[in-house]
């Protein structure tokens, strides 16, 4: 009996001491930031392409919820951006056993394995579609002659607060030395993988224009896309499709910017617009914008561009900036 004792208090300090393992692997600001350290559900995450029934293109994104779980949405037409008819979606939950993960939903059942998501749906038709990796047709754009270099990989001393991070990257947190009033501006950014984390707390930064509108950057992979999202000017507008890309893919943002206008009174005459593409589709086109709090400026006038520290090691690289009339 008192063997036995001892092998029970054993155990249970050897499961205490998993249990404090595993609560600290799904700490909500565990992030990722390569794949192979990811896990196996990243190897699960991402997009997928091909059809349902006898040719009807179909797009799948899943997205990893940590533990083994996951949701998918299915996109009748293709993905966001590259197909999809806006509308039609089917949402399922998903979880691993055994190496193979297996969705369930509404008139749906899936799994997926080896690279391939495949299932029936309502009537018994049939849908397969395999794993694809998208890039931005702007990733690595180089600079025009002409044009200001803000970050290269080669050093952080145009922003303040600036630092070179692993693979010559830009940390968050920093505002350019440099002010703009009219421009076009190229910035690439990548999100870290954070299963555990939702909504806000998901791989958060921002980009403020002028240090004073923000577009959002956030992991938003599988989302609404709302103002909030990645893509989305906060409190102003939500972005015409959601082309988040999954976490840890690099992403690209090219924006137009006009600054508002002021008459000799300094009265504002005219609003700032600017028309933003992320991952090279149209999210914003000609869009009013409002000051978002968080920024540094107070007033319209000439301002830096700000990278938002929200917690997050979200990374920047290559990014540059056309002056304009």
């Amino acid at each position: 009996m008192k063997t036995l004792h001892l092998l029970s208090a054993a155990a249970i300090l050897a499961a205490t001491a998993v249990s404090a393992f595993s609560q600290k692997a799904q700490n909500t600001k565990t992030a990722f930031l390569d794949a192979k350290s990811a896990g196996p559900d990243f190897a699960v995450q991402g997009e997928y392409v091909g059809t349902i029934g006898t040719s009807r293109k179909l797009g799948i994104q899943v997205v990893a919820l940590g533990k083994g779980g996951f949701n998918a949405v299915l996109y009748s037409g293709g993905l966001p951006g590259a197909g999809w008819d806006s509308k039609t979606q089917v949402r399922l939950k998903g979880q691993s056993a055994g190496g193979t993960v297996t969705f369930t939903g509404r008139n749906f059942t899936g799994s997926v394995a080896n690279g391939v998501f495949s299932g029936t749906a309502e009537d018994d038709v049939t849908y397969s579609a395999k794993k694809v990796q998208r890039k931005s047709p702007t990733l690595g754009s180089k600079p025009p002659a002409g044009a200001v270099v803000l970050f290269d990989g080669s050093t952080a001393e145009h922003f303040e607060g600036g630092e070179l991070q692993a693979g010559k990257l830009l940390n968050v947190g920093v505002r350019s030395k440099r002010k703009f009033t009219n421009f076009t501006l190229h910035l690439e950014f990548r999100t870290p993988f954070m299963p555990y984390a939702r909504g806000q707390a998901r791989g958060n930064s921002g980009m403020y224009l002028l240090d004073q509108y923000e577009c959002q950057v956030l992991d938003s992979f599988g989302l609404a896309g709302l103002d909030n999202e990645c893509g989305g000017i906060y409190k102003v507008a939500r972005p015409k499709v959601n082309m988040c890309l999954p976490p840890l893919s690099w992403q690209t943002y090219d924006v137009e910017f006009t600054a508002a206008k002021f008459d000799t009174a300094g009265k504002k005459v005219a609003p700032a617009v600017t028309t933003i593409r992320h991952n090279g589709v149209v999210i914003h086109q000609k869009l009013t914008l409002k000051l978002t709090a968080g920024g540094g400026q107070s007033d319209e006038r000439p301002g830096a561009l700000y990278l938002q520290n929200h917690g997050d090691p979200v990374r920047f690289r290559n990014i540059w900036v056309v002056e304009t009339k």
